[in-house]
């Protein structure tokens, strides 16, 4: 896949998203109620959020809204929609960690997803950060609505959302100026999608991992974002380093980008040649991956709020600002913050846990108030 084309894919509503309504679903028991035909543009910025807003797709179609998705080709947002049986327009491609070029780049898909939005004409856009649709949607008149979970990275320049929708334990103030256009849903955004979660150990055969491996999921540091510390590379190099003492530690690492995935197998061969590192060759189920392993460590971001989420033991390397979501979730004693070189010695914990083989967490109210959000807007915007 060339990163730098724009894809030709299927860029009509996404009739095709298997829709898998149950009696646990929050919002099934009253899909009937349907709304006049409206277009939801959904436009996906980052891996994270393809498994965020599948299930969210399926839950407005049941409303009766057609959903016209497309996204950036960044980190591994391509492989993923392939994984998920997702088609659409892919426009635009990720312009590394210099500032200019990220507001280039902004501009320049901005100008990219013009035509086709222009054409299809969507009565409402939403997005989990995406700079490049809040442009195109000032410039359209289109009302916009954009979730975060990281108050660090809300900056969009000279152009704001029409509404924002943000977990609760985020102080509003931090998110917009206009605080009567933020909405909160209860919990993380990672809630959305894990209670439709089902665990499958075959991964273990798939990865070639024994049972009695130490399996660590292992997150590298975003170094092309632009809040990206270098003191997480030293962390994860000392994580590294305590992994080669263990010899019953398996590493399953998951790179951000082939560049990065390069680099792993050149800075660290040894641990690779031996088994000790594994990197995948093609994409797996990140939320069973972390279901069945030990322990994680991530630098940062959706896999430590995943592993929170799931009660799987979690360590973050991440040296940015902390944001209050894991704050909150380090108060809880669900996520450990490493600070130093000494915290990665000291406070990681190499030992195996019990791996059930059913889910045990069911935690509807995020997606019943995000959902409810939606609705709520597209009512007063799009009457």
């Amino acid at each position: 896949m060339d990163p730098h084309a724009i894809l030709e894919a299927s860029a009509v509503p996404v009739a095709d998203i298997e829709s898998k309504a149950s009696a646990s679903s929050p919002v099934s028991a009253e899909a009937k109620r349907r709304v006049p035909h409206k277009k939801i543009w959904i436009d996906i910025d980052n891996s994270p959020h393809v498994p965020f807003f599948k299930p969210i797709m399926q839950e407005l179609q049941l409303r009766g809204f057609e959903i016209i998705l497309t996204a950036r080709d960044t980190y591994q947002v391509c492989e993923l929609l392939k994984f998920h049986n997702l088609s659409c327009k892919v426009i635009g491609r990720h312009y590394g960690k210099n500032k200019v070029l990220k507001v280039l780049g902004n501009c320049l898909r901005a100008a990219q997803l013009m035509p086709m939005v222009t054409k299809l004409r969507p009565d409402l856009a939403l997005s989990h950060g995406s700079r490049g649709q809040i442009l195109v949607c000032a410039a359209l008149g289109i009302p916009s609505i954009m979730m975060h979970d990281y108050e660090h990275s809300t900056k969009t320049g000279f152009v704001e959302p029409d509404w924002v929708l943000t977990p609760e334990v985020i102080p509003s103030a931090t998110m917009s100026r206009r605080g009567s256009r933020t909405m909160k849903y209860p919990g993380l955004k990672e809630d959305v999608y894990i209670p439709r979660f089902q665990p499958d150990p075959s991964i273990f055969q798939t990865l070639g991992l024994s049972p009695d491996d130490i399996v660590v999921t292992l997150r590298p540091p975003a170094t092309e974002a632009h809040y990206h510390n270098p003191e997480a590379e030293e962390l994860f190099a000392a994580a590294l380093e305590l992994f080669s003492s263990n010899p019953n530690v398996r590493a399953v690492t998951l790179p951000r980008s082939a560049n990065q995935a390069a680099e792993l197998r050149q800075k660290w061969p040894h641990l690779i040649s031996t088994g000790r590192m594994i990197i995948p060759s093609s994409p797996v189920d990140g939320l069973n991956l972390i279901w069945f392993s030990d322990l994680v460590i991530s630098g940062g971001g959706t896999m430590n709020r995943e592993a929170a989420a799931l009660e799987v033991p979690v360590y973050s390397i991440f040296r940015g600002k902390i944001g209050a979501v894991d704050r909150y979730l380090a108060a809880e004693g669900r996520l450990m913050l490493l600070e130093s070189v000494e915290d990665v010695k000291t406070k990681v914990q190499l030992k195996r846990r019990e791996k059930p083989l059913q889910m045990r967490l069911s935690r509807p109210e995020a997606m019943d108030k995000i959902v409810g959000a939606i609705l709520q807007i597209a009512e007063s915007e799009c009457p």
